[in-house]
């Protein structure tokens, strides 16, 4: 047996913040990143519109990119004393993943992190309130899934958290909030929602109710990417439709290894952080060439092409265009092809280059790939992504 599930509710179109006004409720705990939103006048916004509603609001600032544990700890301790019957959150992925956190730790005082990292184990909540996310970039698309992830930054670990009940009750994708998006972040999560959309497509769990999201995703991320990142607005709005449509797809049908070795390459050098997004457009196209050995993502990487209506009349054709279109994106975003373009060191690569191998194998989004890879494997294709080589194995 499989599950599907969404939000209750998506509002979307210019302007729909409004409808914040329209949740029944008392008491409303507003969750916002590092300033942008009360910057752009969208916090007082939904302040306002709260108030509208009836409702008493009180504002937790201040969540940072890769939320902590602490931060989580914070808002929940928050959420306890103002006992909130909606918690919304605004902003990027991070404060909304730092929210879902503290919902369940507000509704479960005594549970811990390690107990909610079982996947799939969360207790039930909305026993004190209901949750609603609005998004202000265009790609994580946690507004629609079942996922958070929370660093505790004393022992250096992640917590992946994934349970169908941190999935919102109610997600507003305001394309309004995505007009002043910066281009390098319009190109990051834009490439991101393209990997979220052909990961999901073939993922070893998708199905008849996730591909039709999945290609529907990918169609609007092709036609519309280059446009959004040239300051067209209409094409940033359906950008901010198609993230969205993408992140149906892969809560539902989960991922693969490029997010795998991103999440494990991220934080990994010296360098400097590779983005997220920028990370995911750089091994797409070596991920594809690795799993289109195997036969039924071979199918699916050249049905997504045949359906895009890119060039070739054989399977291997079809596929090497889907690789050549991602890689010529990069291009035009000035997103480096590979580790080695983006400033990696070579000595540092190789000297790491085990470990993060062995822990992007471990990765919880290894065992939905289409393809088993071991760790000598992951050490040749992250190679590959270094140098900029074919993957022939």
């Amino acid at each position: 047996m499989s599950r599907f599930c969404l939000p209750r509710d998506i509002y979307h179109g210019k302007g729909c913040l409004e409808e914040l006004k329209n949740l029944k409720g008392s008491r409303a705990m507003l969750v916002v990143g590092g300033g942008s939103m009360k910057r752009q006048g969208f916090l007082d916004k939904a302040v306002d519109y709260l108030k509208e509603g009836g409702m008493e609001v009180q504002v937790f600032e201040g969540v940072e990119p890769d939320p902590s544990v602490e931060t989580v700890m914070k808002g929940a301790e928050a959420m306890k004393a103002f006992q909130p019957d909606w918690i919304v959150a605004m902003g990027g992925g991070s404060p909304i993943d730092a929210a879902k956190a503290m919902w369940a730790f507000y509704e479960y005082p005594d549970v811990t992190f390690e107990a909610l990292c079982t996947p799939f184990n969360f207790p039930e909540l909305r026993q004190k309130a209901k949750f609603a996310a609005i998004p202000s970039t265009s790609g994580t698309a946690t507004e629609v899934t079942a996922f958070s992830v929370i660093t505790d930054y004393q022992t250096g670990v992640k917590y992946p958290l994934a349970d169908f009940n941190i999935t919102p009750d109610v997600a507003i994708v305001d394309p309004d909030l995505v007009a002043g998006l910066p281009v390098k972040q319009v190109a990051y999560t834009g490439m991101d929602a393209l990997t979220h959309a052909i990961e999901a497509y073939v993922s070893t769990l998708h199905g008849p109710f996730t591909d039709p999201l999945a290609l529907q995703a990918i169609e609007m991320v092709l036609d519309y990417l280059p446009a959004s990142y040239n300051m067209n607005m209409d094409a940033r709005e359906q950008m901010h439709y198609a993230q969205c449509l993408a992140g149906m797809a892969f809560s539902n049908a989960l991922l693969g290894i490029v997010h795998s070795m991103a999440h494990k390459t991220g934080a990994a050098f010296s360098t400097g952080h590779i983005p997220h997004g920028c990370a995911n457009a750089i091994y797409l196209p070596y991920v594809i060439q690795y799993n289109a050995k195997n036969k039924e993502a071979a199918e699916r990487y050249a049905e997504i092409a045949r359906r895009m209506g890119l060039d070739g009349n054989s399977q291997q054709a079809l596929i090497n265009s889907l690789r050549k279109k991602i890689q010529k994106f990069n291009k035009l975003m000035n997103i480096p092809l590979t580790l080695k373009d983006f400033g990696i060191q070579e000595e540092e690569f190789k000297e790491k280059l085990p470990k993060i191998a062995e822990l992007a194998v471990g990765d919880a989004c290894t065992g939905s790939n289409p393809r088993e890879i071991t760790p000598a494997q992951m050490e040749k294709l992250l190679t590959c992504t270094y140098y900029g080589t074919e993957v022939d194995f």
